[in-house]
């Protein structure tokens, strides 16, 4: 199998486990743990899974003019990223949310046409409008729309959810270019910790574990483990190979993936408008990914 088949099989696996961990972090916050707090355990036990893992890796330094990208790159993939996803889940719909979410590849799209200079080919921007609509089309039309307690507010933090995650993704690329994963990953996350823990903290002093059942805390695991640890190295694999607008686009199967995983639990079924949307996000993903043997990644 070739980089670029092991980058596109890492994309699709990041989209499958943020798919799965939807109906799983909606288990878990905020009866159990409310939405910072439930950041501060994630962004703490993927920090303590990374410099343990870290000590496998390859033995690189740090360039010191290197720092402050790791540190934007912790502001805008770590802290604003999380923070906002999930305080902004708890104020809108998870319909709203989601809709809002899939616009990540047009501002990835748009972010680096203008701070990359990268050309954006015709088949692209065809392929990103035709997921974008399959996948406002399955979330629209393919569930309920669930309550909202402050849409506006809930919204706007989202849109600057997925703002900040296309410029983590632009930010990042040029540290996966000089440097190994596991040489900077680790500091991402340390400074990524350090910046959420004012607003977290308060939140996890209030967590009740005694009163959390087991399935839950297993629950917590996955999210921490998988959704972030396992994530996070995916989304590396697939950087190094591939362009921030082909990554971006992976977004658009997370919908999809989620309402699999809820028809498998028995809590949806299939209908045309979820085969409609499949088939248009699938189209809309082979054009993004689709490469020539002439074209760069």
């Amino acid at each position: 199998m070739s980089k670029r088949a092991w980058a596109l099989l890492a994309a699709m696996m990041v989209s499958l486990i943020y798919g799965v961990s939807f109906t799983i972090a909606k288990d878990v916050m905020p009866f159990y743990v409310k939405p910072f707090g439930f950041i501060l355990l994630r962004v703490l036990g993927t920090t303590i899974l990374f410099w343990l893992v870290s000590f496998l890796g390859p033995k690189e330094k740090i360039q010191l003019q290197d720092f402050p990208r790791i540190v934007a790159a912790a502001l805008f993939g770590v802290a604003i990223n999380m923070l906002t996803f999930f305080k902004g889940l708890s104020f809108t719909s998870p319909i709203s949310a989601a809709v809002i979410m899939v616009t990540t590849p047009i501002i990835v799209l748009i972010l680096s046409a203008i701070i990359m200079k990268e050309k954006i080919k015709a088949r692209k921007i065809i392929g990103i409008l035709l997921g974008l609509f399959g996948t406002g089309f399955l979330i629209l039309y393919g569930k309920s729309t669930g309550n909202a307690s402050n849409a506006m507010l809930g919204n706007f933090l989202v849109f600057i959810n997925a703002i900040s995650y296309g410029l983590y993704l632009i930010v990042v690329k040029k540290l996966m270019d000089k440097y190994n994963a596991f040489t900077f990953v680790k500091w991402i996350y340390t400074f990524g910790l350090l910046m959420v823990i004012p607003f977290g903290w308060s939140e996890c002093r209030e967590i009740q574990w005694q009163a959390i059942p087991p399935f839950i805390m297993w629950e917590i695991g996955f999210v921490v483990v998988f959704t972030t640890f396992l994530t996070y190295l995916f989304n590396l694999v697939s950087m190094r190979e591939l362009k921030p607008t082909t990554v971006a686009v992976f977004i658009y199967l997370q919908p999809l993936f989620a309402t699999v995983f809820a028809m498998s639990l028995g809590k949806d079924h299939l209908t045309w408008v979820k085969i409609a949307s499949a088939v248009l996000i699938f189209v809309g993903v082979y054009l993004v990914t689709k490469k020539k043997s002439f074209q760069s990644p």
